[in-house]
């Protein structure tokens, strides 16, 4: 297999694998949002959950990345 053909698979497979955490932190930023604007008492306890989520979808990209690198 040629360097050019490992590389481009790298990078697929980075894109792909970067897609899903993408999308799954937008929408716990943004539920988020809605609930501290709904409830602004619980903003600290919102956020540290947030963080915590957000921690596990990115876990998957940095997943996706060591794939793509070896």
């Amino acid at each position: 297999m040629s360097t050019l053909t490992i590389k481009l698979a790298g990078g697929i497979v980075m894109g792909l694998g970067a897609i899903g955490p993408g999308i799954g932190v937008g929408l716990i930023g943004a539920k988020s949002v809605e609930a501290i604007g709904k409830n602004p008492q619980m903003m600290g306890r919102i956020i540290g959950v947030m963080i915590l989520a957000m921690a596990f979808t990115e876990a998957i990209a940095i997943y996706a990345l060591i794939f793509a690198l070896q």
